[in-house]
């Protein structure tokens, strides 16, 4: 499914798909029909922005508040791929360390492992099997010590600014550094121990046995390097983040950017680097706060205008668009917009990022190769039926107002 959205999406955006609706009758009226399209029920104009440029011309087809600075819910995950893909690269790895210390005789290592984590948001059992296989190969075949997880590369913060209390462990697992999925995580703070346990139990199954019980600690400055993992492509975890709205993706190469370019692994940091990131790509930032990265967060704030923003920067650079356009939903395809507008002239056509929350329901990406636009509607709460509709009647307009060429 994901490779058939692949090609939908760059046959959408490099080459024509046909003219579809030949009555409209110049900006004047496409603007009339995107105002009556994005008018709903429950929704106040004066909580919604909204924004759609012409690519081709850049001319401003529709704008309604777009510099009105709201909550953006999961389009915020934008401005974090756009960072992550630019600063990192798409083929940027994470990587997992297993180092020690101690010494190796026939076959039993006398003194301790720790399973250092890099904030990998794709770590699975299946790679700490991968570790413990390398483990064995290394010549250990009994530890004499204990095996620690290491999640120090992170912050001890285990949820984001702004977030609710109830958001931690059903919006998003706990953040760390080292949080194996699938694994049995006992309590907010146990991701290290946790990941340490799993590694235990893989090196019994390969006939490792190990004399004590797994923790979480730091690994020593000089513990000597045993083996490795590293994650799937940077490429891959974006697609995986935007197409399933994955929150704890989201935090954790929030994090990592943080760590990597911002010299700290904490929420803020990351948040300091994506700003950055976004104000060297010109994106407008009057109205706009990174907070987090999942937008979750009940102080993110963005507009229209920086959505948008960040979507031209995004396609326009040779060197991420391919990945950053292909990280996008594809309508009536793929992700979160497998079930909508999967008709034409929508259907394969329009490729974006949607977000709800209680608060914000959001809609931004691209119509074809003509048209980029961005919907951001707040409400206390919002009525997210009603705001999905108007999303959908506002992107279908734009789909068969001219020809997408």
């Amino acid at each position: 499914m994901r490779r058939f959205a692949t090609v939908l999406v760059l046959l959408a955006l490099t080459s024509g798909v046909g003219r579809v609706d030949t009555t409209a009758g110049g900006t004047t009226d496409l603007e009339a029909r995107l105002a009556r399209a994005l008018a709903a029920p429950g929704i106040a104009p004066r909580r919604t922005g909204a924004l759609a440029i012409d690519l081709r011309t850049g001319e401003t087809v529709y704008a309604r508040n777009a510099g009105r600075s709201l909550l953006p819910a999961s389009t915020e995950k934008l401005s974090v791929a756009f960072a992550a893909l630019r600063d990192l690269g798409p083929g940027y790895r994470f990587r997992t360390d297993v180092v020690g210390v101690g010494s190796l005789e026939a076959g039993a290592w006398n003194g301790d492992l720790f399973m250092v984590g890099h904030g990998d948001p794709t770590l699975a059992l299946s790679d700490v099997g991968t570790l413990a296989r390398r483990i064995r190969a290394s010549g250990i075949r009994r530890i004499d010590g204990r095996v620690f997880g290491d999640e120090s590369y992170f912050d001890s913060r285990r949820d984001a600014p702004g977030w609710k209390p109830s958001y931690l462990g059903i919006e998003s697992r706990p953040l760390s550094a080292l949080s194996v999925i699938g694994a049995v995580q006992r309590g907010t703070n146990g991701s290290a121990a946790s990941a340490a346990e799993a590694l235990i139990k893989a090196l019994e199954r390969r006939g490792v046995l190990v004399s004590g019980a797994p923790g979480a600690r730091r690994a020593p400055a000089g513990a000597v390097p045993i083996t490795h993992d590293v994650s799937l492509p940077l490429v891959a975890i974006v697609r995986r983040m935007n197409h399933e709205s994955d929150n704890f993706y989201a935090e954790t190469l929030l994090k990592g950017l943080g760590a990597i370019v911002g010299g700290e692994g904490s929420t803020a940091a990351g948040g300091e680097v994506v700003a950055q990131a976004l104000g060297e790509a010109r994106v407008p930032l009057a109205g706009v706060r990174i907070v987090d990265g999942s937008g979750l967060s009940l102080d993110d704030r963005l507009t229209s205008k920086a959505l948008v923003g960040i979507l031209q920067a995004g396609i326009a650079d040779p060197k991420i668009g391919a990945a950053f356009v292909a990280s996008l939903s594809v309508a009536g395809v793929s992700g979160t917009l497998e079930d909508r507008l999967a008709s034409a002239p929508t259907r394969g056509r329009v490729v974006a990022k949607t977000g709800t929350t209680n608060d914000a329901c959001s809609l931004a990406g691209y119509v074809g190769r003509r048209y980029v636009f961005a919907i951001l509607q707040n409400g206390s709460p919002v009525p997210y039926w009603n705001a999905r509709a108007a999303q959908d009647r506002f992107v279908t307009v734009l789909a068969s107002s001219q020809e997408l060429a």
